[in-house]
């Protein structure tokens, strides 16, 4: 039974998962289809159809899964029906000899024979117990024999319809790969096409190494700006610190470098070493919210499809190589973008033409690029989910978002990593 239960439970699940593919492969064939739209050739489209390709044998991958469930559901059912079988014929058997006997000792002067034949009263008593039970168990057999047809009946019909389920499951399986297959030369196709205009990708990639460089410029230039006015700040608590402890007649303890005497802090946060941007119980809270966070923080748009990884990538059908400080997102042009974790607004300014905002969490810095229009200011707080504005449209004249994480040193972070699994 719990074998049953836990199977079921599991394709629950992948059906759950199935809804989700399907729903991810809707909005990526819109995307392909807006990248299409496109006069310029677009690494988009090659990014947007090996997403398709994944998101499809994932989904072939859960309804083989389905297929293997159904195909062991099936085999459990017939294995209990074949046992019900030979416990129904066992019944049978038992009840027919108990109606043979019966019918052979059926005349009323042999039950009275028996009853009359007793050695004592109590003995009578007994054989008329006897009699009762007989004639109990024979109520009891036949009873367990409709409810054991029943049960078999049922088993039956629920076979039939694991089958029929089993059945359709197959069908929808060779449908997706026969699109899957469709896909796969659409790919081939879009990487031939690559291959002939080299030049016109170079030209993307050329001018996006332009931003990506302006954009880390920006950001790198803001950290250390926040890094000095941190110093600064902690400098002038010390000093007017220092002016109390004068004017009062008491020495001001020494700065010290470890986390002693920081109240609210437990292992192992006590034992961390914090830097500048940590130096208020503010900073310190947001910097350990946003690092217990990693892997769980929500995604700065509700829709739309990674087309560029952090790092380095090589073009397919090329030798041509492009670097991303982030994630490039591809959504519609005007989605909303939200904060992905409580901050301050550091920096608000224009890149390449599209807005750009970049927030403080403690010492670590996010930053959203590709931005038509801001609905935040500097130095505002922000919470986790607060819209900050609506996305643009990228140099190659598409809908997209640039996200980034940076710490302290200015290190570029794969934000892939820290964000929440979609699946």
């Amino acid at each position: 039974m719990q074998l049953g239960v836990l199977a079921q439970n599991s394709r629950e699940d992948l059906q759950k998962r199935e809804q989700e593919l399907q729903k991810e492969l809707v909005e990526l064939n819109r995307l392909y289809s807006e990248t299409q739209n496109n006069k310029k050739l677009s690494l988009k489209q090659l990014a947007i159809i090996k997403s398709k390709i994944n998101r499809r044998e994932e989904l072939v991958n859960s309804i083989n899964k389905q297929v293997r469930q159904l195909d062991e559901t099936i085999y459990l059912k017939e294995r209990d029906i074949y046992r019900l079988r030979r416990e129904l014929d066992t019944l049978k058997q038992k009840y027919a000899m108990s109606i043979v006997f019966a019918y052979k000792h059926r005349s009323s002067y042999e039950y009275l024979n028996f009853l009359f034949s007793a050695v004592s009263f109590n003995d009578a008593v007994k054989r008329v117990t006897y009699l009762r039970s007989y004639r109990k168990n024979r109520e009891t057999q036949a009873a367990a024999i409709a409810k054991s047809e029943t049960l078999l009946q049922e088993k039956i019909q629920l076979l039939g319809t694991t089958k029929k389920e089993r059945m359709g499951t197959l069908v929808v399986q060779n449908e997706q790969l026969k699109v899957l297959q469709s896909d796969k030369k659409e790919q081939d196709k879009v990487v031939e096409q690559l291959k002939g205009k080299e030049k016109e990708i170079t030209t993307q990639i050329r001018d996006k190494e332009k931003q990506r460089q302006r954009v880390q410029q920006a950001f790198q230039a803001i950290i250390r700006r926040e890094i000095e006015e941190a110093k600064k700040r902690e400098a002038a608590r010390i000093k007017a610190q220092e002016d109390k402890n004068k004017a009062a007649g008491t020495s001001a303890p020494k700065r010290s470098e470890s986390n002693e005497g920081v109240s609210g802090l437990t292992t192992p946060y006590r034992e961390r070493t914090y830097t500048p941007l940590e130096s208020t119980p503010e900073g310190r809270e947001m910097s350990i919210n946003f690092e217990n966070n990693r892997g769980s923080l929500p995604w700065p748009a509700a829709s739309g499809v990674v087309t560029a990884h952090f790092g380095i990538e090589t073009i397919p059908g090329t030798k041509l190589k492009r670097k991303t400080d982030g994630i490039e997102i591809s959504l519609p042009a005007g989605s909303p973008i939200k904060c992905v974790a409580d901050g301050k607004i550091s920096y608000i300014s224009e890149v390449e033409g599209e807005q750009m905002i970049i927030i403080q969490h403690g010492k670590y810095f996010t930053g959203y690029t590709n931005l038509s229009s801001v609905s935040v200011s500097k130095n505002q707080e922000v919470k986790a989910g607060t819209t900050l504005g609506r996305s643009g449209v990228s140099i190659d004249g598409e809908g997209s978002l640039i996200f980034m994480i940076m710490n302290e040193k200015g290190t570029n972070i794969d934000p892939e990593i820290w964000l929440k699994s979609r699946r």
